[in-house]
């Protein structure tokens, strides 16, 4: 067990936990248990129906082998002969009518993935930058990044919706009026903290692992460069209606973050670049490959 998978483990064990502590305020024993049952039966619909609900939410079209879009479909090749230079399956591709350059992965295992990208990722970013997305992207998959955040978004929900059941009751349940405020205040934030530490911690192995499928570190570093200066300006309205996908997308789909804090679900975007330039060993220079230095929309 990696030192990622055994932090991942303890970090969703407390969120659980957390859950429970809820449960147990609002009805004793048998609230504990009740939250319980609840929080494993959200976390099975959410493994089972995880890919669907997400593409839906933002609007996802899938690209058939026989797409009339050329640009759609070398995108599209290009996905699967990644997959099948990390020794994946051949994941359902998508593209998203959204200005704002950005992708992301779901599904609840490599099996069942599904990766995704935004028109202005693809007209912002040259060839070998979108291949270098992807790869972060089948990283998540190859991880399995895409069920554990799948469970720490519905475990956070949850309890942000057990905290409010809280403060509905108020002095009705063991923590009081009281106690009952802060449950609401505290346990989301708390709930937060975990994701956000379990989210970050992932996004720096999955460029690690991105830029050794793609080959070329420098070539994510660049496009992650791109995309936060272009996401920064340019806002997501899907995104901003579904901020519990957030954490799912390369960068921070729903405003800058422009350092490691408490609350970011990303990391620092120079941080990351830092660290794929130090994997290639050279200096800071965008990558160049078939489409240019702007996509084939650009």
């Amino acid at each position: 067990m990696t030192a990622n998978t055994l932090r991942t483990f303890f970090l969703l064990a407390g969120m659980t936990a957390l859950f429970m502590g809820i449960g147990y305020m609002l009805g004793g024993a048998a609230g504990a248990m009740i939250a319980l049952v609840v929080a494993a039966g959200m976390n099975l619909f959410a493994w089972w129906n995880s890919a669907d609900m997400v593409l839906r939410m933002h609007g996802a079209q899938e690209i058939r082998p026989g797409d009339s879009n050329a640009h759609f479909r070398q995108y599209a090749e290009d996905v699967q002969r990644l997959a099948q230079k990390a020794n994946l399956p051949a994941p359902r591709v998508y593209v998203i009518n959204e200005d704002q350059p950005n992708a992301f992965a779901t599904g609840r295992d490599p099996s069942h993935a599904a990766v995704a990208a935004t028109t202005g990722l693809l007209a912002r970013l040259n060839r070998e930058e979108v291949q270098g997305v992807m790869a972060h992207e089948l990283a998540h998959v190859k991880n399995r990044d895409t069920l554990t955040m799948t469970v720490t978004a519905t475990l956070a929900g949850a309890i942000s919706m057990l905290a409010n059941f809280a403060l509905f009751f108020g002095g009705n349940n063991r923590a009081g009026l009281i106690g009952s405020l802060a449950l609401m205040i505290f346990a989301p934030m708390a709930a937060m903290l975990v994701q956000s530490a379990i989210s970050r911690a992932r996004e720096y192995e999955a460029d690690r692992v991105g830029a050794e499928i793609h080959g070329n570190p420098m070539a994510l570093a660049s496009a992650l460069e791109k995309i936060e200066r272009s996401a920064r300006r340019t806002i997501n309205p899907a995104a901003e209606r579904n901020p519990a996908t957030a954490h799912m997308f390369i960068i921070n789909p729903l405003n800058g973050q422009r350092m490691d804090n408490l609350f970011s679900t990303h990391p620092d975007t120079a941080n990351r670049i830092h660290k794929l330039r130090q994997m290639s060993g050279a200096a800071a220079s965008p990558a160049s490959g078939p489409w240019g230095q702007r996509g084939p929309w650009g």
